[in-house]
Formats: C-alpha cells, structure tokens, sequence
C-alpha cells in the first residue's frame, strides 16, 4: 500500500521565482541564467485540453518514472538534469510545491519539434492508417489492425503546439526543413534508440510501450540532448501485456496504464446533449475516473521501477 497521498496540486503558486511557462502539465520558473525549476503538477490533459481536475500524486509519479528512465538511458543520450536539489531554489514556505515533483533542469534551447516513435499502431496513426495506409507520411504494410505491432518503430514527428491548441503530425521532410536535414536525422535516430532500449527493458516487466514521445533542446555547446519528460503515461501508450493479445483479436484498445483511460471516457462524453468537441472546457472527470486513473500511475510506477 502507498502511504496518504498529499493534497492534489493542480496549478503551483512560486513566488520567489520567475514563471517561465505554464504547460499542460509542467510549471517552469527561472533559476538564475542557466537553470529551470519544472514542478509537476497533478494536472492531466487529453486532446491537448487540460482537465479542470487534478489527479492525486500524479506529478510526484511522473517525477518518479522521469528521473527512473534519465538514469536507465543516460549512456543513449545526454540529458537535461542537473543533479541539484530542487528543494535548494525555493523558500522554505514554498517547498510543498517542489518536494517529490520537481526537477532543476539545465536551460537548453529547445528544438521546436516533438520526436514521436510508434512502436504499435495506435491512436491518430491507427485513424490515419486507415484512411491512407500511412503515419505521417510513413508507408506501412497492408492489413495491419488497431493496435498491431509494426515491423519496425517509425519516427512520426509533430510541431510542439501551444498549450490548448492540438500538436499537428509532421513528416519527416517536413521537420527537416523546420530544423534542418542534418539535426533531423539526430534527432530521428536517437529518438528511436531511446525507444528501443525502454521498450526492450518495459517488456521485461511486462508492459508494452506502443508508442512515446521525446523533447530535445541543445546545450551551450550544441549537443543534443533529451529534456522535459521521459516515457511517463503522459508521453506515452503503455499496455500491460497480459491484456494485449484479446484485446488484439477483439479489435479494441489494449487496457492501459496511461491516459487512454481519460480518453476512452472523454469519447464518449458529452456537453449539452452534444459529443464533447475536444475543446475547452472539458467535461467535469467523474471522480472513479480520477480515482481509477490514479491507480493506473500508481501501478505502472510499481511494475517497471519497483517503486511504492
């Protein structure tokens, strides 16, 4: 059992420090020149609208997961992490906010695209598949179903949109000539080596990883280098594998561990009498979706990490 989970945190309130940005789910302040304090909150977002309920101890998982796979692909790739204690850039009034939820990040500039690796066919590359046969100009075979694994993972670019517009999938000529054929084929090539690696590991804890996204942002000397999350529920399509072959065969979306749980309720969800149109406000969580979306973190975190 996990011990008492501490108040939901929806939006930090730190003062003492700048605010950068507010993301979907990340509040970011300044640090002197070079550093970001990212708190995680317990917010959630789907269809890239943020839901007006937090979900308890989500950030604190999310942190947990993070600093997890940091550590695990840190000979793949260089990433954002400083090795300081979030804790030290606040006061001491404000360190409820930071404790377990934060991470003090070096300030990269960020790369303006999103680095998609699809292992299984999933989500928007399942519907686009099947009105063309491709993902984001990726051609693949014929005869695949919701939720097949693919031959190998193809790399699905999108743009990084702002925060309650929707991210839009690219092709990789595309975010060539937004970044640059050179940086493109970095980006490209590490963004799957990191997938493979997690995904090799997940399995052998039983979970599928379908599909996930990086962020990466470039260091003062111009190296390439993983930041904001990592293969958290949040940037991810996790399955656990007991639930995959039926759910194959049926057709259906795997059972999940990520917020596909969220989603599948929201589809179904409606505003006035009318299917919710995927834009703001969202229709109020029903609190068993909350509590059940809780515990899919919660378990995901116990099963690949070992951690409570």
């Amino acid at each position: 059992m996990t011990s008492a989970t501490p108040a939901a945190l929806h939006t930090s309130a730190i003062t003492s420090l700048p605010l950068l940005a507010r993301g979907k789910v990340r509040d970011n302040y300044a640090v002197g020149n070079d550093r970001i304090l990212m708190v995680a909150s317990d917010r959630i977002s789907a269809f890239d609208v943020i839901m007006g309920e937090p979900i308890p101890g989500k950030g604190a998982l999310l942190t947990k997961m993070a600093l997890f796979w940091f550590e695990l692909l840190k000979d793949v790739a260089p990433n954002h992490l400083t090795g300081d204690d979030p804790v030290s850039a606040v006061t001491a009034a404000e360190r409820a906010q930071v404790e377990g939820r934060a991470m003090l990040v070096k300030k990269l500039k960020p790369l303006p695209v999103e680095a998609v690796v699809r292992g299984y066919l999933a989500g928007s590359g399942w519907k686009e598949y099947q009105d063309n046969g491709e993902v984001c100009g990726v051609k693949l075979p014929a005869g695949l179903k919701n939720a097949s694994k693919l031959p190998e993972p193809i790399f699905t670019p999108a743009t990084k949109a702002d925060v309650g517009d929707h991210d839009e999938n690219i092709s990789y000529d595309k975010m060539a000539e937004i970044i640059g054929a050179d940086m493109a084929a970095k980006v490209r090539d590490l963004a799957i080596a990191l997938y493979k690696k997690a995904a090799d590991f997940a399995l052998t804890k039983g979970i599928i990883i379908a599909d996930t996204k990086f962020e990466f942002g470039l260091d003062a000397h111009g190296t390439l280098t993983v930041m904001d999350e990592v293969l958290t529920p949040d940037s991810s399509r996790f399955w656990p594998i007991e639930g995959y072959e039926a759910a194959f065969a049926a057709g259906q979306n795997p059972p999940s561990y990520d917020k596909q749980f969220v989603r599948d309720w929201l589809e179904q969800a409606t505003v006035n009498g009318q299917p919710w149109d995927k834009t703001a406000p969202s229709p109020a969580l029903p609190q068993d979706v909350i509590e059940k979306t809780a515990a899919k973190y919660q378990e995901a975190l116990t099963r690949l990490t070992g951690q409570a």
